[in-house]
């Protein structure tokens, strides 16, 4: 290989490596400004009252009524019996009821606790991906946040209650009260990469 054919390659590698940073840089700043606007929604609509008598009361009871499919769900924790541990597991074990294609893949993180007059609330997120053989890294993810609303002031003995939403969405669900459609992890990658697609390198 000629120094001129050396140079050409360490350029074409340069590029691709920007062009990869950059893209995990749009990734990353899209999937921050969808967390500070979830942040914002859960600091003025997710108390424990508003998520029980508001939203799931309206929108997600009318989700478990359709094709009369039965909705599962699982035995979650109680209060005493909480461990973040524990909770991934309890996600895990709930997704395990989800359908869905083989070409999934998710992983489950913790995020954080956060500690208010009542009760804590600890957030996990789980990030879908569908990695290929051809891209095994993929352009874009879609997020599911959920939450355990641990109460300090209920007795021991009680379950503790858990909700989760979608990245880009507003609805609230709660196990065994809402259906999980697929379609809606794929909107949400598909959201993104048009919006990528928008933006030039």
């Amino acid at each position: 290989m000629s120094e001129d054919d050396r140079y050409a390659q360490q350029a074409h590698d340069l590029v691709d490596n920007v062009v990869s940073n950059a893209k995990e840089m749009v990734d990353d700043v899209i999937a921050s400004a969808f967390r500070r606007l979830e942040t914002r929604m859960s600091e003025r609509e997710k108390t424990c009252e508003s998520l029980k008598t508001g939203m799931l009361s309206k929108e997600s009871t009318c989700i478990s009524r359709d094709e009369n499919f039965e909705i599962q769900d699982i035995g979650w924790l109680s209060i005493q019996e909480f461990t973040v541990e524990k909770g991934e597991e309890k996600i895990n074990e709930y997704i395990k009821t989800w359908e869905y294609e083989n070409s999934w893949l998710y992983c489950v993180f913790f995020l954080g606790e956060e500690t208010f007059p009542y009760d804590k609330r600890y957030r996990f997120r789980v990030r879908w991906s569908i990695p290929t053989r051809r891209k095994p890294v993929p352009r874009a993810t879609a997020s599911v946040y959920f939450t355990f609303v641990v109460s300090t002031i209920k007795p021991k003995n009680y379950p503790v209650d858990v909700f989760y939403v979608f990245e880009t969405n507003r609805l609230v669900h709660k196990p065994g009260q809402s259906r999980f459609r697929e379609k809606w992890l794929k909107d949400i990658i598909e959201s993104k990469v048009s919006m990528m697609a928008a933006v030039s390198f």
